[in-house]
């Protein structure tokens, strides 16, 4: 098995290139930033960007009117509950995801690599021809490598065996154990393209989790131990990337140790200054308890999903957004959403009481009112320095990253002082 003491005495091979073996995970919506990827680059890892909501994070970041586009076309539908009509403009769709990812690789400095978090579960009323558009339109912007997710991604490598980057990029795939990746990796061999790596996602992580209610019974040394004994077995070289709750450097270096190849981190990075979440949301998260964090059944996906309780989206009441958005559409213009918000009654005064069973995932994550987080998000509090007004100061990316590459023995260092930290706090 492989030595060494800090994070820093490994790399991760992908081809011809070696990489610090830190990935940033791809948090959407627009919370693993292009800068946040970008900085992952710079110091020699890998960041990622998120395709969640393309139209949407490409009307932020570079002022088009693609949301205001699709909603206009599919105006017809809005006064009712009946989605079928609604569908995505694949030329828009296309264009969005081409800008973002072009506008960041453009920026690219430094020795790492940028990669795309793609999401099979944003069926986007028509899961092939959309999920298709965004992985072509992502190769197309010279991304240097995709994550498949959210899904066991049966076809999509068939969707892109024709594209001239199909063995150019990296490309890898986001599974929960042994018998996903079976899955997919049957999927591979009828394209005679095996991924490059295979990052293993235990039941501590972030956001959707690809378990089902029985996630305490899992744990990811575990199942990365599973994985790593099957491709043994099966006598396949594909690197391992152990992710959820992987907090400090020491807890990486366990893995690395043990034969992986890095390891994905993400909740740490979310309250970054890089990162894309409201300073509001990243004092939420600093503050939270171990208490404050659940596993719920909410999302119209259909996939547990861990988030804070002080989630402005829980209980809320708001009328699908579906002709501006859509994203979970599935091809027959059903959401569970729709379903948990027409059933919902009335007050007294005629007003819609708060939908309890789900959350309209589009507008809340278009809003950043979905708490989403990993587990030991109740931790947060101890990598950083709270400042006099009670509030906590914002780290940059550099120094998370420079933590996890050098600490040893389960050691945090605490960000140098920063005078504008309580101003970046309100």
């Amino acid at each position: 098995m492989p030595t060494g003491n800090v994070v820093d005495d490994f790399r991760l091979t992908l081809g011809t290139s070696d990489y610090v073996p830190i990935m940033i995970g791809g948090m959407g919506v627009d919370i693993s930033t292009a800068d946040l990827a970008l900085e992952a680059c710079r110091l020699g890892g890998i960041g990622h960007v998120s395709d969640a909501m393309p139209l949407h994070v490409a009307d932020r970041k570079l002022a088009t009117h693609f949301t205001k586009a699709k909603a206009a076309l599919n105006k017809e539908s809005k006064d009712g509950l009946d989605k079928t009509s609604v569908k995505f403009d694949l030329t828009d769709l296309y264009q969005a995801q081409l800008r973002s990812v072009e506008s960041t690789m453009t920026r690219k400095r430094g020795d790492g690599a940028i990669f795309i978090n793609v999401m099979e579960k944003l069926t986007m009323g028509s899961p092939a021809d959309t999920l298709r558009v965004r992985l072509c339109a992502a190769l197309d912007g010279g991304i240097d490598g995709i994550t498949l997710s959210a899904g066991l991604h049966m076809h999509s490598l068939s969707y892109i065996e024709d594209h001239p980057r199909f063995r150019d990029a990296a490309i890898g795939t986001i599974v929960s154990g042994a018998r996903a990746l079976k899955i997919f990796l049957r999927s591979a061999k009828r394209v005679k393209r095996m991924p490059d790596y295979i990052v293993v996602e235990g039941p501590l992580a972030g956001g959707h989790l690809g378990f089902g209610d029985d996630w305490q019974e899992y744990n990811l040394n575990d199942i990365t131990a599973e994985v790593q004994q099957f491709l043994a077995d099966a006598s396949l070289d594909i690197p391992v990337i152990p992710a959820g709750g992987v907090f400090t450097g020491t807890d990486a270096v366990e893995f690395l140790r043990s034969g992986a190849g890095a390891v994905q981190v993400a909740t740490r990075f979310a309250v970054s200054q890089e990162a894309g979440l409201p300073a509001k949301a990243k004092q939420h998260y600093f503050q939270a308890n171990e208490e404050d964090v659940f596993v719920s059944s909410v999302s119209p996906t259909g996939y547990p999903l861990r988030m804070l309780r002080a989630s402005p989206a829980l209980n809320s009441n708001i009328k699908p957004q579906c002709e501006a958005f859509g994203y979970v559409l599935g091809g027959d213009g059903k959401c569970a959403y729709l379903d948990a918000y027409e059933v919902t009654g009335l007050d007294e005064k005629g007003k819609k009481l708060g939908v309890r069973d789900k959350i309209c995932l589009c507008y809340h994550f278009s809003k950043f009112n979905c708490y989403t987080c990993g587990h030991y998000v109740y931790r947060l509090k101890d990598t950083t320095r709270q400042l006099s007004d009670g509030s906590y100061q914002v780290p940059y990316a550099e120094h998370i990253f420079k933590d996890y590459q050098f600490s040893r023995e389960h050691e945090i260092s605490l960000p140098a002082e920063d005078p504008s930290s309580t101003e970046n706090a309100r």
